[in-house]
């Protein structure tokens, strides 16, 4: 038996998300399925690092799955791209691991990208790959409020309401807006975040950037420790899973 593990990206717009369920088509199913063509039909589990909700993307999603045959990364990337063809994903890298590698347990961070478009002409091209806001936003108002969501704090206020963690609280390292030609990017990286913890972050501080609030607005919503306080969600199109951080051991089997 030897685990493998694969670096990939997906057009979350084509999936009900990640995780597999019954009510639609998920990247874990599509993946899992053309595994086990690879495993004499037998069921193949992949475990993924982060689970990313329907409509969200990635471009440096991880995940790792056993399988109880003699092959290559390089050939298990092309078999496993072959097999979840017409599915928009794509497997970029894959290498054996040890057998104690966890695609979910072993990360030590996690980054997201968030793209918004703030014009009012609505894209076209990237359709499905933008949050889209027909009006500019102020990127140096929004910088600023950021600062008082870095570090360690209960986030509480920017969680799901059904958020089945244990604990609301997290260790916010890196939280940054740039401009890049007519869109703005944001860079969000945490150990762990809770469930759509980025996409409410991002959500509450459109209204600064709108100048609806203020940075003093965002933080009384932080130390309210209720979800009512914070602005809405954002939308899931903008978001994408961009790269999982693991120790040194693992880190340097990847290839990107």
């Amino acid at each position: 038996m030897t685990r493998f593990k694969i670096t990939l990206e997906y057009d979350g717009s084509h999936f009900i998300g990640w995780q597999r369920q019954s009510n639609g088509v998920s990247v874990q199913e599509v993946l899992e399925d053309a595994a086990a063509c690879l495993n004499n039909k037998a069921p193949v589990l992949v475990y993924g690092a982060g689970r990313t909700d329907t409509g969200v993307h990635a471009t440096g999603q991880v995940a790792h799955l056993d399988l109880n045959r003699a092959i290559t990364g390089d050939r298990l990337r092309a078999a496993l791209n072959a097999l979840v063809r017409p599915h928009p994903v794509s497997v970029l890298d894959c290498q054996a691991v040890p057998e104690e590698f966890h695609a979910r347990f072993s990360a030590i961070s996690r980054r997201y990208l968030f793209r918004i478009l703030d014009r009012v002409a609505p894209p076209a091209l990237d359709y499905n790959r933008v949050w889209w806001v027909s009006h500019p936003l102020d990127l140096d108002a929004m910088n600023a409020a950021t600062e008082v969501l870095l570090g360690h704090h209960d986030f509480t206020s920017f969680r799901a309401t059904h958020c089945q963690a244990k604990s609301p609280l997290r260790t916010l390292d890196h939280f940054k807006f740039r401009r890049v030609g007519a869109e703005i990017h944001s860079d969000i990286e945490a150990r762990s975040f809770l469930h759509n913890q980025v996409r409410i972050m991002i959500g509450s501080l459109r209204f600064v950037g709108e100048g609806k609030w203020t940075k003093d607005d965002l933080y009384k919503a932080l130390k309210a420790k209720d979800r009512c306080a914070a602005g809405p969600t954002a939308r899931p199109e903008g978001l994408y899973l961009a790269h999982i951080g693991y120790p040194p051991l693992y880190d340097s089997l990847q290839t990107l």
